[in-house]
């Protein structure tokens, strides 16, 4: 069995509003393995990339409670000087805007050897330059010399992404946390990068989160998935069963709401109303309640929990075994959209 690299406990991330704190990470608990990709998927504002950054420690002004263990050694307890000697090295993030994440005034070589020397002391300044070369080969990047002398705005974006790689795999690091790594590329970028990350998930033997809304993605990388609807988990299952048999309402939702899931002629579903602001969360019952008021409240449980329902498939609440989609349920559609 696969050794647990990452292991979150009860991790909240909260966040304050005009004097209160708001949890956008509420009560978290993921295992991240080794040689395995871990989706986060869930809709924009659901905690996804909150979540990212908590477990990497770049929260600057939030309070976070809970676990983040990694080698039995909890993140969030560590000082600034521990987590920098892990953060680079040990755990590595690919962000999700590579512009914004790269210094304009630095070339791409600087900035590649600038983790190399924070973690490799060792290296001289030749063989840092060496290192970043070979770097930017492994990313695919065809005329890595050039590149290297390069600064950030004369690359495409997909070659920007390849150099966020880069960074993040510089040290190889045992854990990396792939931020929404193909948002704003054509779909031949995408699935060059999503080869590369793979690539890199078996060279490295590493674990990897990938955090994404792109259900397609899930499909071709993951292994597990988590799906988060408001700060929580609601489900946790192996690749397959989440696509075979998705339980969770919302979980059910997602998937229904694909274009290609529709057959022609047939009406897509539509997810009603939208994720709510994070100081207006319910922070008592079934979250995902209000989206789909046909159900019947005695469905919801009053204090929901993920429960292992079959053998690694955790769902939380017990709305599920009541839910059907509204055009489904006689007058439903009505109810919904009054």
């Amino acid at each position: 069995m696969s050794e647990n690299l990452i292991e979150i406990n009860n991790l909240r991330t909260s966040f304050k509003i005009e004097d209160e704190y708001y949890a956008a990470v509420d009560d978290v608990s993921l295992t991240i393995k080794e040689n395995e990709v871990l989706a986060i998927v869930g809709e924009s504002g659901c905690g996804k990339s909150a979540l990212a950054f908590s477990i990497m420690g770049l929260h600057t002004r939030a309070k976070m409670e809970g676990e983040v263990l990694y080698r039995d050694e909890n993140l969030l307890e560590a000082s600034p000087r521990a987590l920098n000697r892990i953060r680079g090295q040990n755990l590595s993030m690919i962000f999700q805007d590579p512009l914004t994440a790269l210094n304009p005034l630095m070339t791409i070589g600087h900035q590649i050897e600038e983790v190399l020397l924070l973690h490799r002391d060792d290296l001289s300044g030749r063989q840092r330059k060496e290192r970043a070369i070979e770097l930017l080969g492994q990313v695919g990047i065809s005329h890595p010399e050039l590149t290297y002398s390069q600064y950030p705005h004369e690359l495409s974006g997909g070659m920007r992404q390849r150099v966020i790689i880069a960074i993040a795999i510089a040290n190889d690091p045992e854990v990396l946390i792939a931020d929404e790594p193909t948002t704003a590329l054509d779909a031949t970028i995408q699935a060059q990068i999503l080869d590369l990350i793979r690539e890199l998930k078996e060279n490295m033997n590493a674990g990897i989160l990938l955090i994404t809304h792109d259900l397609g993605v899930v499909a071709e990388m993951a292994d597990r998935v988590a799906v988060m609807y408001a700060g929580e988990i609601v489900e946790i299952v192996d690749v397959k069963t989440l696509f075979k048999n998705p339980l969770h309402p919302y979980t059910r939702s997602l998937l229904n709401s694909l274009p290609q899931t529709a057959e022609h002629g047939e009406r897509l579903e539509v997810i009603r109303g939208i994720v709510p602001a994070l100081q207006n969360l319910p922070r008592e019952g079934c979250r995902f309640k209000d989206r789909i008021p046909w159900i019947p409240d005695e469905a919801h449980a009053e204090r929901p929990v993920l429960e292992e329902v079959s053998p690694g498939h955790f769902v939380r609440c017990t709305c599920y075994k009541d839910f059907a989609f509204a055009t489904e349920v006689e007058g439903g559609e009505k109810h919904a959209d009054s």
